[in-house]
């Protein structure tokens, strides 16, 4: 029961929230995560790893040393068509990083390669409400993609499919 009462409150949940009286009680005041954040934490979509050997599967592995939040994102894309058919995560992190991770992945499904390359951290943080202080962890989810996308293009290149890749089709589009 304690263990249960006292995640509540390091979630900002179970309590009501007081107006403070004085800025500097505001600045003590409890923050809390936004519902997007907690729902995405308490029932993270698309855990899991795919065989980052498999051809077909693009892995980004990111990190941020000043907090210690690692993000690991893979796609596995059809090398027919470039669409993104399947996509999955394994985060050590907080719950802002594991929601951003949840949600990247969500949104790349479906969605051809080039297209997920303007997914930016700016939409991640907008959809979960992220404070601040917490942007960097939509930025690694941003930097996952992209690094998903490489790695799926250079195993593209080592077996001989020479198309020109998604992120210098990008890179040509936003300097055009």
């Amino acid at each position: 029961m304690m263990l249960r009462a006292g995640g509540k409150r390091l979630l900002g949940l179970g309590f009501v929230r007081q107006v403070a009286a004085t800025p500097a009680a505001a600045a003590t005041a409890v923050r809390s995560y936004h519902e997007r954040v907690v729902d995405h934490y308490n029932n993270p979509r698309n855990v899991g790893a795919f065989d980052k050997k498999d051809p077909t599967v693009g892995t980004g592995l990111v990190g941020a040393p000043a907090c210690g939040d690692v993000m690991k994102l893979q796609i596995k894309v059809d090398d027919n068509t470039g669409e993104i058919v399947d996509a999955c995560f394994k985060t050590f992190g907080c719950g802002s990083a594991i929601a951003s991770s949840s949600v990247a992945t969500e949104w790349v499904k479906g969605k051809h390669i080039e297209e997920v390359l303007s997914i930016k951290n700016t939409e991640i943080a907008k959809h979960l409400s992220l404070p601040p202080v917490k942007l960097h962890c939509s930025m690694l989810a941003e930097d996952a993609i992209k690094a998903a996308v490489k790695d799926y293009e250079k195993k593209r290149d080592k077996l001989g499919h020479n198309k020109e890749s998604a992120l210098d089709t990008a890179e040509k589009a936003a300097n055009a």
